[in-house]
């Protein structure tokens, strides 16, 4: 029990060890309120241990103080802070903070920040000065927030990635005719200085920068860093943005290295990209304005690109609501771009299982449909799905029914959807079943001579179930290996 630990640290038995088992036991909150009631208000075995030889006594300490959050524990963690000879301890302080207003101790913070980024720091002391100058741009930040910068950079010329799905990236580079591109392993590699013409196509999942100084790097901190803060980074991102030199940045990476490994190497990157830059490229866990992402290469180095959250994806901005099952939109957008040929403008379609209903929205954005009906059994979904039509001013008719029991007074010609996937062994005989179902009920509702587009999880139940002589197989495409996705287009004769 927790009082029981807290009398032994009161006794002085195996203070360190005891106050580390407490920290433990004051992650769940109702621990917190005992301890706090079995304290009385009586806090001064803090004021004690806050001054215990033993440097982790301290540590640990500073870190419960935070836990627990009384008031009247902020002035004595910043005094302790001021005090504490060991600079592994003086971030614990800066951690313990966080959950006090001590908004009158900016002044102080940000002098003390002022004073270690100016510092000639070795090499003993690096990591702990890194980490108590990114607790303490933490603290600041929090209260003050940051001035964010405005993207300019429309016409700046610029090299591009845009990340596509690997198996088609054609359908991307054939909407970029007349600009400079070409395919890579990823996507799609090209030159502009008409960035407004390249943002809206919908088929791409990201968009990054390349810099021609700052292709790779090396899988070393010191030298990852040094390459990073050495580069033209700074002066492109002062071409692109109107505002101070002061920018906010994440590291993203992408590694076969083990989570704690790459936790690790970011946290030490980022800290040591902000300490060569003088501050001017500030690493942050929240509000950050620009991302560098490390990808490891064959060579066991990084590909490095550039993120910018400045330059905001408008592309599908309807997408208000989503639930678990809702498929991507831009996955939507490249499917319906992979399936245009068999669609027809003024069709009458039906999604019998359209979740938000973004297949539906997407389908008719590249090629508009007359009649557009969305069933889903699930009431939250279709209520989502009025929302994000009414934003996409997609007009929708939405029945919370299920797909087996719908009739309808005309055929339609067309059924594009996403059918439902299993999730589990389990299901696996419920998701055949439904699929049998489906094409059963396929000839009450779709004209001779429709068209079924289907995004399916479950390859081997299509040609098995639409194998039948009612049934055309038009077109196949695999759209994810790994996942066993396919596009299938099915013509019903």
């Amino acid at each position: 029990m927790i009082r029981d630990t807290f009398d032994k640290i009161k006794q002085g038995q195996d203070v360190r060890q005891n106050l580390i088992k407490l920290k433990t036991e004051l992650k769940e909150e109702f621990q917190k309120a005992s301890l706090l009631y079995y304290l009385g208000g009586d806090y001064s075995i803090f004021d004690k241990l806050l001054t215990h030889e033993d440097a982790k006594v301290r540590k640990n300490t500073a870190l419960i103080m935070g836990e627990l959050e009384v008031p009247a524990f902020l002035d004595k963690l910043y005094h302790a802070y001021k005090m504490e000879s060991q600079l592994f301890v003086k971030s614990s302080y800066l951690t313990a903070m966080k959950g006090f207003d001590y908004t009158s101790l900016l002044p102080d913070l940000k002098e003390r920040l002022n004073k270690l980024n100016h510092m000639e720091i070795g090499e003993s002391n690096k990591k702990h000065i890194q980490e108590e100058i990114r607790n303490l741009s933490d603290l600041i930040i929090a209260k003050e927030g940051i001035t964010k910068h405005t993207f300019t950079g429309y016409d700046v010329p610029s090299k591009l990635v845009l990340l596509t799905n690997r198996n088609y990236k054609n359908i991307t580079l054939d909407q970029l005719k007349g600009t400079q591109a070409k395919e890579f392993n990823a996507g799609i590699i090209l030159k502009t200085n008409h960035l407004k013409e390249i943002l809206p196509i919908r088929t791409y999942s990201e968009l990054l920068f390349m810099l021609d100084d700052l292709k790779t790097c090396k899988m070393d901190v010191e030298e990852a860093a040094t390459d990073i803060a050495g580069s033209s980074l700074i002066e492109f991102l002062n071409k692109r943005h109107k505002g101070s030199e002061q920018y906010y940045f994440r590291i993203e990476l992408k590694s076969k290295l083990p989570l704690d490994k790459k936790s690790a190497f970011t946290k030490k990157l980022g800290n040591e990209i902000t300490r060569l830059t003088s501050q001017k490229l500030i690493n942050t866990t929240s509000n950050y304005e620009f991302e560098v992402r490390l990808i490891e290469n064959k060579e066991g180095n990084f590909n490095v690109l550039v993120k910018l959250f400045t330059l905001k994806d408008e592309r599908f901005l309807y997408r208000k609501n989503s639930i678990a099952a809702s498929i991507q939109p831009v996955n939507a957008a490249f499917l319906t771009a992979l399936a245009k040929d068999y669609m027809k403008e003024d069709a009458q379609v039906l999604d019998p299982f359209c979740g938000v209903g973004t297949m539906l929205i997407e389908r008719n954005y590249l090629v508009p449909a007359n009649t557009m009906y969305g069933l889903d059994i699930y009431e939250d979904a279709i209520f989502k799905g009025k929302e994000n039509a009414k934003e996409a001013h997609a007009i929708i008719h939405y029945i919370n029914r299920d797909f087996f029991d719908f009739k309808h007074e005309y055929l339609f010609d067309e059924i594009f959807t996403n059918m439902p996937r299993a999730i589990g062994h389990k299901e696996e005989d419920e998701i055949y079943r439904i699929y049998r179902r489906f094409f059963e009920k396929v000839p009450d509702n779709l004209k001779n001579g429709g068209i079924i587009i289907m995004y399916t999880h479950n390859r081997d139940y299509v040609k098995k179930l639409a194998g039948r002589s009612v049934y055309r197989m038009e077109a196949e495409y695999e759209i994810s290996k790994k996942e066993g996705a396919y596009l299938m287009i099915i013509r019903y004769i």
